[in-house]
C-alpha cells in the first residue's frame, strides 16, 4: 500500500514487520520501535549473533522469508538490498499494510529528537558515529544512535535511548541522506562515488548542499575539503562550525606523536588550546575525524574533557581496522574501506605504522563502481607492497558491462590475482568464492614474510578471507 507515513498514521499503528531485520541497519530501528512500544516482528535468511541479539528483546524472528510473515502487520519495513521478487515484499505491497522502505523509516525516525547529529561525507561516517556514540556513552547519556557497523561497546550497530540526543549516520547513496530531519548535520567530506546514481562530482555536491540546507540548527563541516566548501556556499541562518587542520577552522588539531595504534593530538578551539586529546585508531584521517565528533559533543553540550575520556576509550568500530589476529608471523587486519580514498588513507596509514611489508587484499564490491573508478582503484592499491585482488562481489548488480578482476589487476603494480571463467563469476556460488579466497589464502601464506601486516578491504564478505587466513596459520603453528 503506498502511502505517506505521518505521525498520526505512525500513531495507530500496533504492529510492525521488519524484512531483513537482522541487518546491521535495520536492527537499531527494531531497537526504538520496539522502545516506544510498538509489537515487532521479522525475518531474516542467515543466523546470526545480531537475531540472537533481536530475540532477547523478546521480538519474534521468521528465520526465511515467506508472505505468511507478514500476516497482522500494519506496517512493513524493508531495506533497499531485498530484491523485487522477495515472497515477503511481495505479499506485503498486496496488502493493506504500509510498506516502508528502511532510508524513508529513518527520516521519520530523526524527527523524534531535539537534537538528531545526522553525520554524513563519502567516508569516515561509521567511525565519526561510532566516536561521538562512545562519547556520549562514557559520558553518561542514554543516547540513541543507528551506526553502519558494530560498535563493541553497545553491542551492535545500534541502540534506543531516552534521552534527546541521537547519532545518526547519514549515507548519500541514491540520496537517502535527503529523507532524514537533521538538527546538526556533519559534512565529513565529499568525493567521486556512487556515480552510477549521480553521474558527476557537481551532481554529488548539490546533494551535500542541500542535506546542509536540512539542517535545522547546526552544520558542521570540513574547512579544508574543497568540495565541502562548494556544497556549503550559500548556507546560512544556523551555526556554522568548521574543523581542519588549519587553524583559520573553529576546531583544529597538530598531531604530538604517534606510537602504534595510538595517535596523540593537541586541539584548538577558535585557535586556543583546548588540550591533549588521544585516539587508538591509527591514521592522520581519523584526527580528523575525531574533531569532528569533538565539534558535534562541544556543541551538544558536553564538556571537552569528558569527551576525551570517550574518545580515548574508542578503539574501533567493527570493520575499520579491526585486528584479527597476530600469527605466523603477521598481522592480520580487516577494514570496510571499499572506495579508492578510503582503501588510500587505509593503506598510507598501515605504511605510516612499523611493519615489513603492507599487503592489500581487495574484494572489489559491484561492478559499476570497479568499471567507474578503476584506475583510481589501481592507483590506491598501488601503494601496498602487494596486492591481491578476489573475484568481484556483484551484490545488487548484474555484470552488464563485462567487468573482471584481470582488467584491474593488470592495470595495477604488484597485483595478483586468480583466472575464474567468466561464467563462473557471473553466477558465483558460495563454493566458487570460497575456492577464490582460498587461492587468495594459499598465495599469502606461500609468500608473507615476518613482520607483515596482510589488510583485507571491502564492503562485502573479504572479513571472512582474514579469518580463515588466521586459523589456516594458527592450525599450522
Amino acid at each position: 500500500m503506498s502511502q505517506v507515513l505521518t505521525e498520526e498514521i505512525l500513531k495507530s499503528i500496533k504492529r510492525v514487520h521488519f524484512i531483513g531485520i537482522g541487518g546491521s541497519g535495520m536492527y537499531p530501528l527494531a531497537q526504538i520501535f520496539h522502545s516506544k512500544g510498538y509489537e515487532i516482528t521479522g525475518s531474516d535468511n542467515n543466523e546470526t549473533e545480531t537475531l540472537e541479539a533481536v530475540r532477547k528483546l523478546g521480538i519474534k524472528v521468521y528465520l526465511g522469508q515467506r508472505a505468511e510473515n507478514i500476516e497482522g502487520a500494519e506496517l512493513i519495513i524493508y531495506t533497499a538490498a531485498i530484491m523485487a521478487d522477495n515472497p515477503e515484499l511481495i505479499a506485503a505491497k498486496a496488502s493493506s499494510a504500509i510498506v516502508c522502505e528502511r532510508a524513508d523509516i529513518l527520516g521519520v525516525i530523526t524527527g523524534w529528537y531535539d537534537n538528531a547529529i545526522c553525520v554524513c561525507g563519502t567516508h569516515g561516517k561509521t567511525t565519526t558515529s561510532s566516536m561521538l556514540t562512545q562519547i556520549f556513552v562514557d559520558a553518561g547519556e542514554d543516547i540513541s544512535c543507528v551506526i553502519g557497523g558494530k560498535l563493541p561497546s553497545i553491542g551492535g550497530s545500534g541502540r534506543a535511548g531516552s534521552s534527546d540526543n541521537m547519532v545518526c549516520e547519514a549515507c548519500e547513496y541514491q540520496d537517502h541522506f535527503l529523507k532524514l530531519y537533521p538538527d546538526c548535520a556533519v559534512i565529513l567530506n565529499v568525493d567521486a562515488d556512487h556515480l552510477e546514481y549521480f553521474k558527476t562530482i557537481d551532481n554529488i555536491i548539490k546533494s551535500f548542499h542541500k542535506f546542509a540546507e536540512m539542517a535545522a540548527k547546526a552544520v558542521i563541516y570540513n574547512g579544508d575539503d574543497a568540495n565541502t566548501l562548494k556544497a556549503m556556499e550559500g548556507i546560512s541562518g544556523k551555526t556554522l562550525i568548521s574543523f581542519g587542520w588549519d587553524k583559520k577552522n573553529d576546531y583544529s588539531a597538530e598531531i604530538i606523536s604517534k606510537k602504534g595504534l595510538v595517535t596523540k593530538f593537541e586541539v584548538f578551539v577558535k585557535g586556543e588550546s583546548a588540550g591533549e586529546f588521544e585516539i587508538n585508531v591509527p591514521g592522520d584521517h581519523n584526527v580528523l575525524n575525531a574533531l569532528a565528533a569533538l565539534a558535534a559533543a562541544d556543541y551538544s553540550g558536553l564538556e571537552l574533557p569528558v569527551a576525551a575520556k570517550g574518545l580515548a576509550s574508542f578503539h574501533g568500530a567493527i570493520r575499520r581496522f579491526q585486528l584479527i589476529d597476530k600469527v605466523g608471523g603477521i598481522t592480520i587486519v580487516d577494514d570496510y574501506a571499499h572506495h579508492p580514498k578510503e582503501i588510500e588513507v587505509t593503506l598510507r596509514a598501515a605504511k605510516g605504522l612499523d611493519f615489513n611489508r603492507v599487503w592489500a587484499v581487495l574484494q572489489p564490491f559491484t561492478y559499476s563502481r570497479t568499471e567507474i573508478l578503476m584506475d583510481d582503484f589501481a592507483r590506491a592499491l598501488e601503494i601496498a607492497d602487494i596486492s591481491v585482488i578476489t573475484d568481484i562481489m556483484g551484490s545488487r548488480e548484474k555484470n552488464d558491462h563485462g567487468i573482471y578482476t584481470e582488467m584491474l589487476g593488470a592495470k595495477t603494480k604488484n597485483a595478483v590475482w586468480f583466472d575464474t571463467p567468466h561464467e563462473v563469476v557471473d553466477k558465483q556460488t558460495a563454493e566458487q568464492k570460497e575456492k577464490n579466497f582460498d587461492e587468495c589464502i594459499d598465495y599469502i601464506i606461500k609468500n608473507k614474510q615476518d613482520g607483515d601486516i596482510v589488510i583485507t578491504l571491502g564492503c562485502g564478505d573479504v572479513y571472512k578471507l582474514a579469518k580463515k587466513l588466521a586459523k589456516r596459520l594458527r592450525d599450522t603453528e
